[in-house]
């Protein structure tokens, strides 16, 4: 019998990995690729399939199936969840005609705190901790692109099953996608969870790029302080890092393209729903929670929610 595999949310993120992962398995027999989306993107990826620009190539795949409707699909092995983390309950619901008892789910979302909201919503099936970095855009209908060269694939389970997470890993990498398996995944969530919930709050905050953060002193001066709250935050909440996450965090924005920017500021310029829930309002609710100060994630905010 064949691996299903899911992958829904076609935006930058799953149009990369999910067509990387397509691209490879066109001629896997073994292995079916199903696109889950909607709109004028899922009808030109019906006829046309999806174009992937990425630094070094591009090529246009044609997944098993592209539907808005999972029924279509059945159960499946696996499903690599990457909507927008304010999309996450109604997609969950969506999917659930293709959860069966064995069925896997891997989130890919932006947050902390996606897979205990995702075994909330269903209990007793297996759900996985993943985490990516990219630059990816939908640039139009039936197009996605990536650029920065920053594509790693993270992800790991606690509790996960060892063949599973291991057929996985070796999918991914046999694709060519840059894949970490690891064995303190809740880390590197909150790792990530730092660096997206600072530039992703106040790129939309200052309406610059990721690099402007640094080459302003006022700029810079609200990114450490982000950046500390958070991470007083993580400790609290019992993350331990080996290293210094602050000083981690400026590298990594550091080494960033002038000119991009996160999604959340892309969608915010946009007029579109936004992340302030699960990437900025979250810290402040956890600092409560702890009684530990968040005055400046309390300033940005309040002025992102107006």
């Amino acid at each position: 019998m064949k691996t299903k595999i899911i992958i829904a949310g076609i935006g930058g993120v799953g149009g990369y990995y999910g067509g990387m992962l397509a691209h490879y398995c066109e001629n896997n027999p073994d292995i079916d690729i199903y696109f889950v989306a909607r709109g004028a993107h899922l009808q030109k990826m019906k006829e046309a399939g999806l174009k992937v620009i990425a630094e070094k190539e591009e090529f246009i795949v044609h997944p098993t199936l592209v539907t808005d409707n999972v029924a279509e699909i059945g159960i499946a092995d696996y499903i690599i969840l990457c909507t927008k983390s304010y999309d996450l309950a109604a997609t969950v619901d969506q999917l659930k005609p293709a959860v069966g008892k064995n069925t896997v789910i891997l989130p890919l979302l932006n947050g902390a705190d996606i897979s205990d909201r995702i075994r909330t919503q269903l209990p007793g099936i297996e759900v996985w901790d993943g985490c990516v970095y990219i630059v990816g855009r939908l640039n139009e209908p039936g197009v996605v692109e990536s650029s920065g060269g920053l594509h790693d694939f993270f992800f790991g389970a606690e509790k996960g099953t060892p063949e599973k997470l291991q057929f996985m890993n070796e999918l991914l990498t046999a694709s060519g996608i840059e894949t970490h398996l690891s064995d303190n995944i809740r880390m590197i969530i909150w790792r990530k969870f730092i660096f997206i919930s600072t530039t992703a709050s106040l790129t939309s905050y200052f309406n610059v790029g990721f690099r402007d953060l640094l080459t302003d002193p006022q700029r810079k001066e609200t990114t450490l302080a982000f950046m500390n709250e958070v991470s007083a935050v993580a400790k609290a909440e019992g993350v331990i890092f080996d290293f210094d996450i602050v000083a981690t965090t400026i590298r990594h924005i550091e080494k960033l393209p002038f000119g991009t920017t996160s999604s959340m500021h892309t969608d915010f310029q946009k007029g579109r729903n936004v992340e302030l829930l699960t990437l900025t309002e979250v810290v402040i609710e956890l600092g409560k929670k702890y009684n530990i100060p968040t005055p400046t994630y309390e300033i940005v905010y309040n002025a992102l929610k107006k």
